[in-house]
C-alpha cells in the first residue's frame, strides 16, 4: 500500500486548504484511514480518522473546522480544513491501517497559517 498526500501550502488565518491523500496498491483489506500532523519537535498528534464501517472522528480543537471524508472511487481521503489558525501549522501526514495491523504512511505535507 502506498499513500501520496498533497494540497499543502500557505495561508492566512480563517483561510482554508483542502489535503488529499491517494491511496494505491493492495487497498481491499485497509479499514481505517485518517491524518496526524507534527510540528518540529513534538509529537505527531491524531487529527481524524475513518473508522471500519464509516464512523468518523475528531481531535477536539478541528471539531467544526475540519473535515474527513474519503471516495472509494478514487481512492483517495480528503481532509477540508475551514478557519485555519496559526496553531494549525504543522506536516500532515496521512496513514492507513489494514485488517493485518499493518500501518501505511504518506509522505507528509506541509500546511503553514501565517498573516
Amino acid at each position: 500500500v502506498q499513500l501520496q498526500a498533497s494540497g499543502g501550502g500557505l495561508v492566512q488565518p480563517g483561510e482554508s486548504l483542502r489535503l488529499s491523500c491517494a491511496v494505491s496498491g493492495t487497498i481491499q483489506f485497509i479499514n481505517n484511514v485518517g491524518w496526524y500532523r507534527q510540528v518540529s519537535g513534538r509529537e505527531r498528534e491524531w487529527v481524524a480518522k475513518i473508522l471500519i464501517g464509516g464512523r468518523i472522528m475528531y481531535e477536539d480543537s478541528v471539531k467544526g473546522r475540519f473535515t474527513i471524508s474519503r471516495d472509494n472511487v478514487e481512492n483517495t481521503v480528503y481532509l477540508q480544513m475551514n478557519s485555519l489558525k496559526p496553531e494549525d501549522t504543522a506536516v500532515y501526514y496521512c496513514y492507513a491501517y489494514d485488517s493485518y495491523q499493518n500501518e501505511y504512511w504518506g509522505q507528509g505535507t506541509q500546511v503553514t497559517v501565517s498573516s
